[in-house]
């Protein structure tokens, strides 16, 4: 028989002490709907807000976000540039685990390193960053490749681990989540977040409670967060407006006016810092999933530059989206720091004729066939109304409407010849989505999410200035011509801005964010 430690003993007695303070006979549930389940909680194995929906209310990082979205200090009290290339961070002392165990600088320093494994799918927002060091018990320091004035608002979504824990359960790099790897991670926490795991039941409930230990305030009074994935449109409207559900965060867009005219409840309409768009795979000799044999035609410009051509997004937006959304021919919103007023209005007109002889010049006067597969929920219905538009310049769309659980692996490793995506940015800042999208797999840290293999080596030249340029102005000029040039090349064509109307029970209080991430903690059920 196995024994156990005396520190895993008051380990596990601290966390049934927490338990079941918070399921007392006072408890306050809150149920939330989401249309996609967590395919891990590994908080360092795969960049999904999905994940993060579940993850925010139990892990934290050094610096945070209000409901502005503005930084904030978390599990460090504040922070300085001591060198052009370090920046010290001051811990925030007394901070326990879930487990009981107090953080440490060696937690910090541990779960750094362990976000930039070679296994881990969040190096996007420590891209610039070379090293860790422990000062002290309570500070560390984070050295970087070149000066970076923005990294504190970069950090928000690199999350703390315990060391000991990870450890001891044999997870001390991130999931290789792409392998499709499980680990004791995947489906167990342990933070220092307002909620504690207490069930996981993978596509029907992951059920956290509030941890009475927590180190900072819990303005809500939710005791207990239902997380409930329900992926059908009709299903999640219908939980709602029976009462098993309090809240919805991804409301159909063809059913927001209804859920306004029910007076028991509420809905919170605003833009999202989103933005969908359609990738290609630029990278296969020969296109998956398409009549077209021994060849790509998505490597031509010509052929990209006809979808972009054939597709009327003030249409889809119109009649699909209700209104609720915003043609956009930028990769980012304005919300983002490198938004370009210029960019985001010069989108190809519709022009099927023009598309037509595009595809004649690059050989397919007849068109071709070819698959997009897109994850269900959001935007489903937006991909299946591009079927009969391309229909109309000679592409016969086949539309596969994938779980993001399967769907992201294939795309992860260029297995699809197109597919539609969106793209939130949590960092406000360009660089996000120009290294995690635009830039070339071949570059060390670039192309996380470049799921069609899009190059160019001008785009990456100026993607690696850009990054080390000091002078703001300049380098806002250097994004904008990599934006620029990418969307010559149309490397990805984006559609449009997301709207996020939320959709509550009339008891319930929450505040509305532009990152669609909802902090369980500032929620009220009366």
């Amino acid at each position: 028989m196995k024994m156990l430690s005396m520190r895993s003993i008051l380990a596990a007695g601290a966390a049934a002490m927490i338990l079941a303070a918070a399921t007392a006979a006072d408890a306050k549930p809150f149920k939330l709907a989401v249309n996609a389940e967590a395919t891990t909680l590994d908080p360092h194995a795969q960049n999904a807000q999905s994940n993060f929906w579940i993850m925010l209310q139990a892990y934290e990082p050094l610096v945070a976000r209000d409901a502005q979205l503005k930084p904030i200090p978390a599990l460090a009290t504040r922070w300085e540039a001591v060198e052009p290339t370090r920046w010290r961070f001051h811990l925030r002392p007394n901070v326990k685990f879930h487990d009981g165990s107090t953080m440490t600088a060696d937690d910090v320093v541990f779960s750094y390193k362990r976000a930039m494994a070679p296994t881990s799918n969040v190096t996007i927002y420590i891209d610039s960053v070379s090293d860790i060091a422990k000062v002290d018990d309570v500070t560390v320091d984070l050295v970087t490749k070149y000066p970076d004035a923005v990294l504190p608002e970069k950090m928000s979504r690199i999350f703390i681990m315990s060391k000991a824990w990870a450890e001891a359960n044999k997870v001390e790099r991130p999931q290789n989540f792409a392998a499709k790897e499980e680990t004791f991670a995947v489906r167990n926490m342990n933070g220092t977040g307002p909620y504690v795991l207490k069930t996981r039941e993978l596509d029907r409930l992951t059920l956290l409670v509030r941890n009475p230990a927590y180190w900072g305030q819990i303005e809500g009074n939710v005791t207990e967060y239902h997380h409930v994935p329900i992926v059908s449109d009709a299903t999640r409207v219908a939980a709602l407006l029976a009462g098993d559900v309090d809240a919805l965060i991804n409301v159909p867009s063809n059913d927001v006016a209804r859920l306004k005219a029910d007076s028991r409840l509420k809905v919170i309409e605003a833009m999202e810092n989103r933005t969908m768009f359609l990738a290609f795979n630029q990278a296969a000799e020969e296109l998956p999933n398409s009549n077209v044999k021994g060849k790509n035609p998505f490597k031509d410009k010509r052929v990209r530059e006809a979808v972009a051509h054939a597709i009327d997004i003030d249409v889809v937006i119109r009649r699909v989206l209700r209104g609720q959304g915003m043609v956009s021919g930028s990769m980012w919103t304005h919300f983002v720091n490198g938004w370009d007023k210029e960019i985001e209005q010069a989108r190809r007109p519709v022009d099927r004729e023009k598309a037509k002889k595009l595809l004649a010049e690059a050989g397919y006067p007849n068109g071709f066939e070819v698959q997009l597969d897109c994850p269900p929920g959001a935007y489903d219905e937006v991909c299946l109304a591009f079927a009969p538009m391309l229909a109309q310049v000679g592409i016969t769309l086949k539309v596969v409407v994938t779980p993001a659980a399967q769907l992201w692996p294939r795309m992860l490793k260029g297995e699809l010849a197109m597919y539609g995506l969106t793209w939130g940015v949590p960092t406000y800042d360009a660089m996000y989505t120009l290294r995690g999208i635009m830039m070339s797999q071949a570059k060390v840290g670039g192309g996380s999410w470049n799921g069609g293999r899009y190059s160019n080596g001008q785009v990456d030249s100026l993607i690696e200035k850009a990054q080390t340029e000091p002078n703001p102005d300049t380098r806002r000029q250097l994004i904008k011509e990599a934006h620029r040039l990418h969307n010559e090349d149309v490397g990805h064509l984006p559609m449009y801005h997301l709207m996020i109307p939320w959709a509550m029970s009339g008891k319930v209080t929450a505040p509305h964010r532009a990152d669609n991430q909802l902090e369980i903690r500032y929620v009220k059920v009366d």
